[in-house]
């Protein structure tokens, strides 16, 4: 017998821990394991959970005991294991574990995981007076369940926290508990049946529907078989959906079991795709007007030299039709293409319009599917293959996470709105940015890359400017449409002469009313959800927070409550004020609800829907929406930043921005950027196809530069100005930003941690640290919040700083009385 080595394998877990872990490989798996399959593995006392493969070898670890692989679950890879470099990238210069970019990177299919399952002791008696109420209760729940999570019986507990009354039940002998491994995913499937093969001989099925002559279900159910296959025809089916075949009949499930039982039909099951296929009409190509073809020149020759081009096209100048030209060179090159967007809400247009081209080449991939869907999805990415004739996903549209995709031939990624905040992660680790990833990528895989939007971000039009992106201009419309006609309307002094409507001045008004005459649409923007920032005692002043942040409460009309937006704590709305009883409580301030309902009275013919998180919660919400405004079933659309985001609509004349204030005036270093891009991309929603459109800028300060700046679609001066002082404070792009976020449930505790970790980080980065301050919220579901600011150069090593960094936490972690804080760690924050 030949005695082979001991073999071991590297795994990631998705856990937020450091490194990789190592098990040996029971020698019957020796020549099944590969990189890139999942295993799984136990991991402390009682978990399992899938792990991903990451190198395998002939080392052992010295110092503890090896663990054994359980079981391997993929006969192929999941994850090319080329993706790791990535991965470890995004791990490396995002501060976080491998664990953590694996549990953002797969499907939730993907990742299994053991959980603990309580399970009722039928034998266990007792006196329910021995048992409190919260005991009877939970029992009761199993002795009906037998089997349970203990997610489920916390929900079903009193308190919401049924830990306490598990151990007091499991010292009782009333209960026990183990550990399994939760459901993954499972390919969907459907029933065909099919004739058997004794009875496809003429002769014989004649002998066979003669013998069913005294069960006259059955021959017919038989006979209109026989039709719906067409049998001995040249077109004849093998076997037909069981499901589709009973509904025609109209007959019973019994009928049909009864021929599979006597040996007539045989059930065959097919694997069929969740998603549903693409059934609208493939369109031709398309003429791309000059500037187009200009600019699609002009970007295939900067790709040969870079690998990422900028392409800067004001709105509607018709740079989706520049990608769509190029995708269809990639595909014609059997590449893979990814399409990446800021916002889920942009896929409903851009997929239509990419399917129109591509058919079902083209896929879409984003958080609104199910586990399973997203599995399948990830499994037509990974198992493409550039020589096959099947429909395959070589083009996909998605948000950030798209970016994780197990690509094979990646050729092209384009990263549309690419200076939207959307793209970047901000919890929970890793805060990848996806278009900084996806340029990482491209020089991994060699892969391509097209920035483009209206409104670049500082740092990438500053790269293109200084020679490391290639740069294309795109400055006019399509169909030489003009720009948007651009006007302010001065709040302080409407408000002053009491000519307001609600929140509308007399100029925007009377467009709005222009527009709806003329049967045009209208887009109303404000940057806040809900019906009022906050309520307020007009007696005492009080207004109602929420326990556990620090914030007031947003009054939402439509159910009567007041919501904290950031942890979801909700109130029914007082009647009176909770400090002096004054029942004179009035709403500050104005959100979409409100402007919702005050449009619907000053306009009370105009049909009206809003877009805000509120409204958009459910899958199909967003299409419904879009759909609905862009067939004109819809006058009048109020929404937050979902509008601004390249929604493309062909009959919209007037846009409003009821508060630019707002924007301009957040305590942020890309403020004004924000606001620019902000203003000039909802601005550019007006009057996109047939003339002219108009936007109304509602502002107490329309002389403010950046204001001037969107009305004269003066990016260029936008940009100097902004790099200016950028340069003089020490602001990306000229320095890099490290953000540290400290939070503890103790305020005092959090005030002295960060006081001392504040002087270990001036030791070592001296006047490159700013901080400890206390953010705009300074407290999110009971844990309070301060946070520091590193400012690195960019000739300093961001590796070495990033390590000292680390260093330094660790330190302060061991401290006396540290144990309890939380540090998190935001490189590149936007």
């Amino acid at each position: 017998m030949i005695h082979h080595p001991q073999r071991f394998v590297d795994v990631i877990l998705p856990l937020p821990l450091p490194g990789k872990f190592t098990y040996s490989v029971p020698e019957e798996m020796n020549g099944e394991l590969q990189p890139g399959v999942r295993v799984i593995v136990q991991f402390g006392k009682k978990k399992f959970y899938s792990a991903l493969v990451h190198r395998i070898h002939n080392d052992e670890p010295t110092g503890y005991e090896i663990k054994s692989v359980e079981t391997i679950l993929d006969k192929q890879p999941v994850v090319h294991p080329e993706l790791f470099e990535f991965w470890e990238w995004i791990a490396s210069y995002y501060h976080c574990s491998l664990g953590e970019v694996m549990k953002a990177a797969l499907p939730s299919g993907l990742k299994l995981e053991s959980e603990t399952r309580v399970i009722f002791n039928p034998e266990y008696e007792t006196d329910k007076d021995e048992l409190s109420s919260r005991e009877n209760l939970l029992l009761t729940f199993l002795r009906n369940r037998k089997i349970s999570s203990v997610s489920d019986l916390n929900r079903a507990d009193q308190k919401g926290n049924a830990y306490s009354v598990i151990k007091s039940l499991l010292n009782r002998g009333a209960i026990s508990v183990e550990e399994s491994l939760r459901p993954g995913y499972k390919p969907r499937t459907e029933t065909y049946v099919r004739l058997a093969e004794e009875y496809s001989g003429e002769s014989q099925l004649t002998e066979l529907v003669d013998d069913l002559s005294r069960a006259p279900k059955q021959q017919e159910l038989l006979m209109r078989f026989l039709e719906y296959t067409r049998f001995g025809s040249a077109e004849a089916l093998e076997e037909y959906n069981k499901k589709l075949l009973l509904k025609k009949v109209g007959t019973t499930t019994a009928t049909l079991n009864t021929l599979i039982q006597k040996g007539i039909f045989k059930p065959v099951e097919r694997r069929v795709d969740r998603i549903s296929q693409y059934a609208g009409n493939i369109r031709d190509g398309f003429e791309l007007s000059l500037a187009q073809e200009k600019a699609y020149a002009e970007i295939e020759q900067h790709l040969e030299d870079k690998q990422v081009t900028l392409l800067h096209g004001v709105t509607s100048s018709g740079k989706t039709e520049v990608y769509i030209r190029l995708i269809e060179k990639y595909i014609q090159e059997k590449n893979q293409v990814l399409y990446l967007l800021p916002e889920i809400a942009l896929t409903t247009q851009i997929v239509q319009r990419l399917k129109q081209v591509f058919g079902d080449k083209a896929g879409i991939y984003h958080s609104r599917f199910n586990d399973a869907e997203r599995v399948e999805i990830w499994n037509k990415v990974l198992n493409f293959d550039p020589e096959s004739d099947e429909n395959q996903y070589q083009v996909i549209i998605g948000a950030r996470s798209s970016v994780f995709l197990p690509f094979r031939f990646p050729g092209l990624i384009i990263v549309d709105e690419e200076h939207e905040n959307s793209y970047k992660q901000f919890d929970p680790a890793p805060r990848y940015h996806a278009r900084d990833a996806a340029i990482v990528l491209s020089h991994l895989t060699g892969a391509k890359v097209l920035l483009g939007t209206a409104t670049p971000a500082i740092e990438s039009y500053y790269n293109a400017l200084t020679g490391k992106y290639g740069l294309v201009e795109l400055s006019e419309r399509f169909q030489q449409i003009e720009l948007p006609k651009i006007l302010t309307a001065d709040l302080r002094d409407a408000y002053k002469r009491k000519q307001m409507r609600g929140h509308f001045t007399p100029l925007l008004f009377e467009e709005i009313e222009k527009a709806l005459e003329a049967k045009e649409q209208v887009i109303l923007f404000q940057n806040r959800r809900g019906f009022a920032p906050f309520i307020e005692c007009k007696t005492c002043g009080w207004v109602p927070k929420c326990k556990h942040c620090d914030v007031s409460l947003t009054y939402h009309k439509h159910n009567n409550s007041l919501v904290c937006h950031y942890c979801g704590y909700t109130l029914h709305h007082p009647s009176n004020c909770q400090a002096c009883g004054s029942a004179e409580i009035t709403t500050k301030g104005f959100g979409t609800e409100k402007i919702e309902d005050e449009v619907s009275l000053i306009f009370p013919n105009a049909r009206i829907a809003r877009m805000d998180l509120d409204t958009t919660r459910a899958r199909k919400s967003f299409e419904k929406i879009i759909h609905d405004y862009d067939s004109g079933k819809i006058d009048i659309l109020i929404g937050t930043q979902m509008v601004t985001k390249g929604l493309d609509f062909q009959n919209v004349s007037v846009v409003g921005i009821l508060n630019a204030d707002n924007l301009l005036n957040y305590p942020d270093f890309r403020a004004y950027e924000r606001s620019y891009q902000l203003m000039a991309q909802v601005s550019g929603r007006a009057g996109r196809k047939h003339r002219q459109g108009k936007v109304i800028i509602q502002t107490s300060e329309p002389d403010h530069h950046i204001i001037q700046q969107v009305i004269e679609n003066d990016y260029t001066g936008m940009y100097k100005g902004q790099l200016a002082e950028r340069k003089h404070f020490k602001y990306p792009p000229y320095y890099r930003l490290i953000g540290l976020v400290l939070k503890h449930r103790d305020k005092r505790e959090l005030e002295r941690i960060a006081n001392q970790l504040g002087g270990m980080l001036r030791r070592s980065f001296r006047n490159r640290v700013l901080g400890p301050e206390d953010p705009v919220i300074n407290r999110i579901q009971t844990w309070y919040i301060k946070q520091f600011w590193l400012k690195i150069e960019r000739d300093i090593s961001i590796v070495s700083a990033k390590k000292k960094l680390q260093e330094i936490l660790d330190e302060a972690k061991i401290q006396p009385g540290n144990s309890g804080v939380q540090i998190n760690i935001d490189v590149d924050p936007m």
